[in-house]
């Protein structure tokens, strides 16, 4: 190739260049916009999300390349020319097949040439998150787990010593002397002695294991994630003392793995579903029996414990894991195995309960209580 030609194709990279760059040309002073309506949806809810392109402007603007990143994707359009003051909308769905939590934006703008040559993006700050809740069922009030206390709940079994006064009755044998009611007796003639209202209060503790060895599967863990999320929610609804905790994996510099739990938010439902979209497994998560063995040294009082994980935990994994905790706590293991029938086997103390569909949460916990 001699001079001639490589400056001809010198020239024509030049003038490519050039006509490149007038594509760029054209101002940026639009008013951008991204809007959803709700930030939070149940999975597989459909959801739209819309951006407004606006011109503030007096002069007429170029139309311009709109690009929206949702979650790992890209949504893209074109606006058209806008007059001043002319505004542009367009829709797109954000899908939410799977529980998560999905980064919306920014939104960034792009102009280029046909060819590719050259493109001038803008990237507008707006931003937005979307969290994909877990699904949940109903599931029946729990009344297991009640420990007697003086500052608890007022409940309609009787008593002969606590504070919420109830009712006198006539002196038996056996009643202790000072619940005798002096003003009554020297009234009626007879001995009359108080009784009361036993004060109960209870606190659950629901722990979800994000070990992958706990699990034979993504069905699993998601079955596992929606159980927690249902009994951490019927208790928050009823206004019960609850923890939910999952396992994690702690930073340690000396490279030993120390079994850890991650404390998840139980201030409202929604709160404690925002923390469930964003758990996944992890190769190097403490197992169910570790993380009972961080639950019992971490969160005091626990009158009733569950721990959801998957098929893949033993028996003998689950006898050690609810050996962890203090005598006297009811502990409750729901292991998700899908498309299994639902059963309830009873070791010592601890009951498992073993579902196939997350509808079988319900009559089975049923039958746990009648047990």
């Amino acid at each position: 190739m001699g001079w001639t030609e490589l400056v001809v194709i010198g020239w024509a990279g030049l003038v490519l260049l050039v006509a490149a760059s007038g594509f760029l040309i054209g101002r940026n002073a639009f008013e951008i916009h991204l809007h959803l309506p709700v930030d939070r949806v149940v999975v597989g809810e459909r959801v739209p999300g819309q951006v407004s392109v606006r011109n503030p402007t007096r002069r007429r603007l170029p139309g311009v390349g709109v690009e929206v990143p949702v979650g790992a994707g890209l949504a893209e359009f074109s606006t058209p020319s806008l007059a001043g003051g002319e505004e542009f909308s367009d829709v797109f769905i954000v899908p939410t097949r799977k529980r998560g939590v999905i980064p919306i934006g920014p939104v960034q703008t792009a102009r280029a040439d046909p060819i590719g040559l050259l493109r001038r993006e803008v990237v507008w700050a707006e931003q937005a998150s979307l969290f994909v809740h877990p699904r949940t069922v109903s599931i029946p009030s729990m009344s297991t787990g009640f420990i007697r206390d003086l500052e608890g709940n007022p409940t309609r079994d009787l008593t002969n010593s606590d504070v919420s006064f109830h009712a006198l009755r006539e002196y038996v044998a056996g009643d202790e002397r000072r619940t005798i009611h002096w003003k009554s007796t020297a009234k009626t003639g007879r001995y009359m002695v108080r009784q009361f209202e036993e004060s109960r209060r209870s606190h659950l503790m629901v722990a979800l294991s994000l070990a992958e060895s706990d699990y034979s599967g993504e069905d699993e863990f998601e079955m596992a994630v929606s159980v927690a999320g249902s009994l951490g929610v019927r208790a928050i609804r009823d206004a019960r003392t609850v923890s939910v905790v999952a396992s994690a994996v702690p930073p340690d510099s000396t490279g030993r793995r120390i079994p850890a739990l991650r404390p998840l938010c139980t201030l409202t439902r929604s709160r404690l579903l925002d923390d469930l979209s964003g758990v996944e497994r992890a190769l190097g998560a403490p197992t169910v029996s570790e993380l009972a063995r961080a639950a019992a040294d971490t969160v005091a009082g626990i009158s009733v414990a569950f721990l959801v994980s998957g098929s893949a935990v033993t028996l003998t994994q689950l006898r050690t894991a609810a050996s962890r905790f203090p005598v006297g706590v009811d502990v409750v293991a729901v292991i998700c195995n899908p498309e299994t029938v639902p059963s309830l086997r009873r070791v010592a103390e601890l009951s498992v309960l073993t579902i196939g569909y997350l509808d079988d949460l319900q009559p089975s916990l049923a039958r746990t209580k009648a047990a």
